[in-house]
C-alpha cells in the first residue's frame, strides 16, 4: 500500500482542511475522493459553506470518500461550541475491494485529518443527518443533559453505533 504522502499528495488537501478548521474561514465541510476507480490516491472533490446536509447532498451510492465537517452546538443562546466529524462513506454501491482498501487508507487519512470529536463510518445518508451528528457529537463532549431541551428523545436500543 502507498504511503499516506502518496495518496494525499493534492496540496489542496491540506490546505481545505485548515479552512474547515479555522475560524475565519467560512468552509464548513471538505470532501476527498479516490482520482479514479483503479486509484488509490485521493482528491479535493468538494467543500462547501453550508451544513451537513449540504455536504451529504456531494456524496454518491457508489462513492468512497472522506468527509470532515464543522458544526456548531450551542447548550442555550450564550454559549456556542464548535465541533468536527470525521466521516467515512462508502456508499451502498461501492465496490468490495475499495471498501477493503479504506479499511487500511483512512489510518493513513487520519495522518492529515487529524482532529475531530466523532468519527462516523456509514454507507446511510440517514446516519449524516443533522440531528443524529448532533447527537453523536454531544455524547462525545458530555453534554446529554441538553438532549431533552432541544427535543431529541431516544428510545433503549435506538442508539447509534
Amino acid at each position: 500500500m502507498p504511503a499516506a504522502a502518496d495518496i494525499l499528495n493534492d496540496p489542496d488537501i491540506a490546505q481545505a482542511y485548515e479552512d474547515v478548521r479555522s475560524d475565519k474561514s467560512d468552509t464548513t465541510w471538505l470532501i476527498l475522493k479516490y482520482a479514479s476507480a483503479t486509484s488509490d490516491n485521493l482528491k479535493l472533490a468538494a467543500t462547501g459553506t453550508g451544513d451537513i446536509a449540504e455536504m451529504t447532498e456531494s456524496l454518491d451510492e457508489d462513492d468512497a470518500a472522506y468527509a470532515y465537517v464543522r458544526m456548531k452546538l450551542g447548550n442555550d443562546e450564550y454559549s456556542e461550541r464548535v465541533k468536527f466529524a470525521f466521516v467515512v462513506w462508502q456508499g451502498p454501491k461501492t465496490k468490495v475491494m475499495r471498501k477493503a482498501k479504506m479499511s487500511f487508507q483512512s489510518g493513513q487519512v487520519k495522518q492529515v485529518i487529524r482532529t475531530y470529536a466523532v468519527e462516523i463510518q456509514t454507507g446511510d445518508k440517514k446516519d449524516l443527518d443533522a440531528e443524529a451528528v448532533t447527537l453523536k457529537l454531544r455524547k462525545a463532549m458530555g453534554a446529554n443533559c441538553m438532549s431533552l431541551s432541544l427535543g431529541i428523545s431516544s428510545k433503549s436500543g435506538d442508539e447509534a453505533s
